[in-house]
């Protein structure tokens, strides 16, 4: 096994831990995102507010009589890790409307950065969470049982079961370049800062990935140059940041403002990206149960209503007049194919409601055909009866009756059991009929 470098400190070592969450009530918390400050500039709501178009502020930060964020500042510290504060964002569906997710904002210390993530992770061979971030993230990581309230978050949010995290990580040089992780030949036209932001994305190292020197160059082209001194990497799992400069500390003019963006509008725009993929998993599963059983013309009416709040609410790509949070935005989208799945779930739905307009069509056609059978041979007789002036109720009998028997027998035949099959509207349950009405459409 190839032996993990001891790798120096960075000046700047950031890591936002986000979960799945319950959240049965509101806290009783401060309303509103973690503030964090840098010089002068404070992020609180009403300045990131300024920042994203008025309907993805109200998707991240609600409004004062409907608050949907809730932070509490903490400076518990173990080990390498220091948990600065947590963050609530209540993002509820329409089957389940205490979902929410916490955001655990830590601080390392260090040159313990890589293998935190991968214990975050939990890749082999890790150590315990317990011994790197201290008994207030295991219990947040850990309650799976929902048994017992975590410290941290006082009982009022309790952890997915078998929830992995996604993590949102920063880190720029100190006094010393970041080395270079992969040092084989293969390796050597693969820049570190480049090593660097593949690995804190994907929180892996050489011994969990071994990049094959021929993806290498796949496996950062995705990545976001922000400016000169930094860029962004977005995986399925993780975001990275990486400063290309030294950090000069508190003092830069620069990295400050960089780790202020990061912990505010860059998160905020990859937690809009997990929202959109919630619910889209979630539409997902609706569609597929549509043809489940009988009323699946009202389940389908609820579902295009589902999809049309979703659509005005939650479906953006444009958050801000701003690229980068765009720009993240649109990466997070293209590692789950969000923009594709719900293209598909509108030709689906389309699809599905031209079905049950066929249906609903040949019912229609059917009981005119109904009408029609019952209806001809009766007026003929009736028709008849009247010209003659006949007015003899046996007469009248057996008219009726010659009528019912002509009804009876054009039912025996080809348009009439066509008919009676129309009328009775057989439910698309089954993917054998489902291809064939598409077919016939």
């Amino acid at each position: 096994m190839r032996r993990t470098r001891t790798v120096p400190t960075g000046a700047r070592q950031i890591i936002a831990v986000v979960l799945p969450a319950r959240l049965p009530a509101d806290p009783p918390w401060p309303q509103g995102p973690l503030p964090f400050t840098h010089g002068t500039r404070t992020t609180t709501t009403d300045t990131r507010r300024t920042y994203f178009t008025p309907a993805a502020a109200s998707v991240l930060y609600g409004t004062p009589d409907r608050p949907t964020r809730w932070h509490r500042q903490v400076r518990h510290a173990h080990g390498s890790a220091t948990i600065d504060g947590v963050e609530l964002l209540r993002t509820p569906t329409d089957d389940d409307p205490d979902r929410a997710l916490a955001v655990l904002h830590l601080t390392i210390t260090g040159p313990e950065l890589l293998d935190t993530l991968r214990s975050l992770a939990h890749r082999p061979g890790t150590t315990p969470p317990f011994e790197i971030t201290g008994p207030v993230l295991t219990a947040l990581l850990q309650d799976h049982a929902h048994t017992r309230p975590n410290t941290l978050l006082e009982g009022y949010a309790t952890v997915e079961t078998d929830a992995l995290p996604y993590t949102v990580t920063l880190l720029t040089p100190g006094r010393r370049p970041l080395p270079r992780l992969n040092r084989g030949r293969d390796h050597r036209h693969w820049p570190a800062t480049q090593q660097w932001l593949w690995a804190l994305a994907s929180r892996t190292n050489t011994d969990d990935y071994p990049p094959d020197p021929a993806t290498v160059p796949q496996l950062t082209a995705g990545a976001l140059r922000i400016s000169a001194d930094w860029s962004a990497l977005v995986l399925r799992q993780g975001a990275a940041f990486i400063g290309h400069r030294r950090d000069h500390g508190p003092a830069d003019p620069f990295y400050g403002y960089a780790e202020l963006h990061m912990r505010s509008i860059y998160l905020d725009a990859l937690l809009f990206g997990m929202i959109q993929r919630t619910h889209i998993d979630h539409l997902t599963e609706d569609l597929a149960q549509v043809f489940t059983g009988p009323g699946e013309a009202n389940r389908l009416a609820g579902l295009e209503r589902r999809i049309a709040h979703f659509r005005s609410t939650y479906w953006r790509q444009h958050l801000t007049t701003h690229g980068t949070a765009n720009d993240l935005l649109m990466a997070y989208q293209r590692q789950y194919r969000l923009s594709d799945r719900f293209t598909e779930i509108l030709a689906e739905a389309a699809d599905h409601n031209r079905l049950i307009q066929t249906q609903e069509n040949q019912q229609i056609s059917g009981a005119l055909g109904i009408l029609t059978i019952l209806g001809l041979p009766l007026g003929t007789a009736l028709g008849a009866l009247q010209v003659l002036g006949d007015q003899n109720p046996w007469h009248l009998l057996t008219a009726t009756t010659g009528a019912l028997a002509a009804t009876a027998a054009l039912l025996t035949t080809r348009y009439g059991r066509l008919v009676l099959t129309s009328l009775r509207g057989r439910p698309l349950t089954d993917s054998r009929q489902l291809t064939r009405c598409h077919r016939d459409c």
